[in-house]
């Protein structure tokens, strides 16, 4: 396993990092979803990511209760505020009455003294962002949190924050947590690279395999099991479309021809690019860990003739952003 700073801060994540997203809580039972967690930390990935929205809280309870045996210190652990997940008005959005309730309850859920990371899961235009900068400050000071991070914020609103708490001697955000593969790059090239060089912002990405559909498995139809035939997350067919099934047949050519599969040609890819400090990546069966996982060791793979392959199958079709 390989560690990079998160952005210019002292802390180390794992490059290939766990999320709880759809998983933990909802696609995947308790049992199974422990197994993964265990086996994701024994093969040194430290950094695992949730929400308090993710499964209604319960993907951090589930969480909270696979790592009761495992040393702390060792892991880097966060969740996310935002979206509804209280009763009220105030049940939401990221007012200091909100955030401060929220990190109480993940917290608990979780069985955590403080998070490692704590991002705003989206910008809340109802919040002034002197607020949100201030709550997250003393979140900080009190110990409940170590870092705090934005999630699909716009570059202005991260530059927003950083000036306001500059100005002020606080403690600004630390990471963006934003979507990035090969089918949704742009806000990460031409966005949010000039914000990671000028900020020291790390990034945490996530979707790198495009809801599944970059790993191949959606070629030849719809599998029964997979995500896309679960009900609830139906809505993934939508992403399922001849043209891009026909890129991903391209980029799995150009993956046999190296050794590996289409879906670690996929998340090597993003390792290739220094800016990013973790990808975060689901798995519902400990091979599709594993199968991650090796993902990293393919970087050096991927040489400039491969790249420049890469590079003109997905020319060929316009990014989503």
């Amino acid at each position: 396993m390989h560690y990079r700073r998160l952005g210019r801060s002292g802390i180390k994540v794992s490059d290939i990092s766990l999320g709880s997203w759809v998983t933990f809580g909802n696609q995947v039972d308790e049992k199974n979803s422990t197994e993964i967690i265990h086996e994701a930390i024994d093969a040194g990935i430290n950094f695992i990511d949730n929400a308090d929205i993710y499964a209604n809280g319960h993907a951090e309870e589930v969480l909270g209760s696979a790592i009761n045996t495992v040393n702390r210190e060792s892991l880097v652990l966060s969740s996310k505020v935002f979206w509804p997940s209280m009763p009220g008005p105030n049940g939401r959005g990221l007012s200091r009455k909100h955030i401060t309730e929220s990190i109480h309850a993940s917290l608990k859920r979780m069985k955590l003294d403080y998070l490692d990371l704590y991002f705003c899961h989206r910008f809340d235009s109802d919040t002034p962002i002197d607020e949100v900068v201030i709550t997250m400050d003393s979140l900080i000071r009190q110990g409940k949190i170590l870092y705090w991070g934005t999630c699909e914020w716009k570059s202005w609103q991260i530059v927003s924050a950083y000036a306001f708490a500059a100005q002020n001697h606080l403690i600004g955000p630390s990471v963006e947590q934003t979507q990035y593969n090969m089918f949704h790059r742009r806000r990460v090239e031409s966005e949010l690279n000039p914000i990671c060089r000028e900020y020291g912002l790390g990034l945490t990405t996530w979707s790198p395999l495009y809801y599944g559909v970059l790993t191949g498995k959606y070629n030849a139809g719809i599998p029964e099991g997979s995500r896309a035939s679960i009900e609830s997350m139906s809505w993934i067919k939508d992403r399922i479309t001849p043209e891009r099934i026909n890129i991903v047949e391209q980029l799995g050519v150009v993956a046999n021809s190296i050794g590996i599969t289409t879906a670690q040609l996929a998340i090597s890819w993003l390792l290739r690019r220094k800016e990013v400090s973790s990808v975060i990546t689901g798995a519902s069966k400990p091979g599709q860990l594993h199968e991650n996982i090796a993902a990293a060791e393919a970087v050096d793979k991927l040489t400039d003739p491969v790249l420049d392959k890469i590079d003109r199958i997905l020319n060929n079709y316009p990014d989503e952003n």
